[in-house]
């Protein structure tokens, strides 16, 4: 019984900030025997790894960047190594840029690595602030010919090979589709607010207070209209984002995916709207596409399967989703009369729910860091 207030209780308490708590790009393009690549980190990370501010303003200037171009080529590369043929690929920094991402100010470090032989499988081990940030993210895009791979690196995968001759279409779709799915699993504003509607699923609200309902199939209908509903919404505003038709800020994106957390727990609490919580699924849905295509785009779309790819992420962001439906509903429906469930998971969670999205709101619209990694 007490499986199902662990997990909403680990999810709520979760330092993780969903999108852009820190991530780095890592761009490898192979060619022959050299591997050229771009590397994009957030200078407020290495500031705060190595020290960029000087004199102590609070601002970063390219004066000061360039200072410590060498200090970061040499931190970044000791923590990225390449291996082809049982051999590293040993890499030096080619040079330096600034660019501007949806969330800050980046440090562009290009490089180039030197294999012995052509590379056909190529290992790349990624520890970048393993030791500073166990939230923080590389993203990467993997370039051989005309064909583009993806890859997410974390402290739980850090290690990953790539099979340059498997670079195929279907390799590409299987590769987004694996993304998709890990990332509506780390997005845990995403699960929260999928948790957040489907918590009254198996109760009905008879004289302003909600009881337990007699029987499955309107707790599954219910499901089913709620995850369709998120679903379809947030596949218009994923597609149309990651294509480039429309775009919003990151801040005002993220915010408001915190604000969407926040209100749909708060009506289980005060419930204004039960009777249509599809509906609730849906406006808000629009709102979780835009933060889905954020890492989409961060990845990098292939331009030669731009449809392949965004089919592969969509269809496994909902797999993902309905392997945390599947492994809810059945346990919720078992619980739903006691008062374990009604009070502890279904009040108690929905609350814990409500504390940590409204900091995950202020810290989004104000540009702030309450809960520390």
């Amino acid at each position: 019984m007490k499986i199902l207030f662990a997990v909403l209780l680990a999810l709520a308490v979760s330092p993780a900030f969903a999108h852009k708590p820190s991530d780095s790009y890592l761009a490898l393009r192979v060619e022959g025997a050299e591997v050229r690549g771009q590397w994009d980190i957030a200078l407020r990370d290495l500031d705060f790894a190595i020290g960029l501010d000087d004199n102590g303003d609070g601002g970063i200037t390219w004066g000061e960047l360039k200072a410590h171009h060498a200090d970061i080529a040499a931190y970044a590369l000791a923590r990225l190594k390449l291996r082809s043929g049982g051999a590293d690929c040993p890499a030096r920094a080619t040079g330096f840029l600034v660019d501007d991402h949806s969330d800050g100010a980046y440090s562009v470090m290009r490089f180039s690595a030197a294999c012995r032989a052509e590379v056909s499988t190529l290992e790349v081990s990624y520890g970048l602030f393993a030791d500073l940030d166990p939230q923080h993210k590389g993203l990467l895009r993997l370039e051989y010919g005309s064909a583009t791979r993806t890859g997410i690196f974390s402290p739980e995968r850090a290690i990953q090979r790539f099979e340059l001759a498997k670079f195929t279409r279907l390799a590409q779709f299987l590769e987004y589709g694996r993304e998709g799915v890990w990332h509506i699993w780390v997005g845990f504003d995403h699960i929260l607010f999928l948790l957040s509607l489907l918590l009254p699923a198996v109760l009905a609200l008879e004289g302003g207070r909600w009881q337990p309902i007699g029987r499955f199939p309107p707790a599954f209908w219910d499901v089913f209209k709620i995850v369709t509903s998120f679903t379809v919404a947030h596949s218009i505003t994923l597609s149309l984002a990651a294509l480039g038709v429309i775009s919003l800020p990151s801040r005002l994106v993220e915010s408001a995916i915190a604000g969407s957390v926040v209100l749909a727990a708060l009506n289980n609490i005060v419930p204004l709207v039960h009777d249509r919580r599809w509906m609730v699924a849906f406006a808000f849905g629009l709102i979780h596409g835009f933060g889905f295509a954020s890492v989409l785009r961060d990845l990098g779309l292939p331009q030669d399967a731009l449809l392949l790819a965004l089919v592969g992420f969509n269809l496994g962001v909902e797999g993902g989703q309905l392997a945390i439906v599947s492994a809810f509903l059945p346990i919720a429906y078992g619980l739903r009369a006691s008062w374990f469930y009604r009070r502890l998971v279904f009040v108690g969670g929905s609350l814990a729910i409500v504390a940590v999205a409204a900091i995950w709101l202020i810290e989004r619209a104000f540009n702030l860091k309450i809960i520390s990694a």
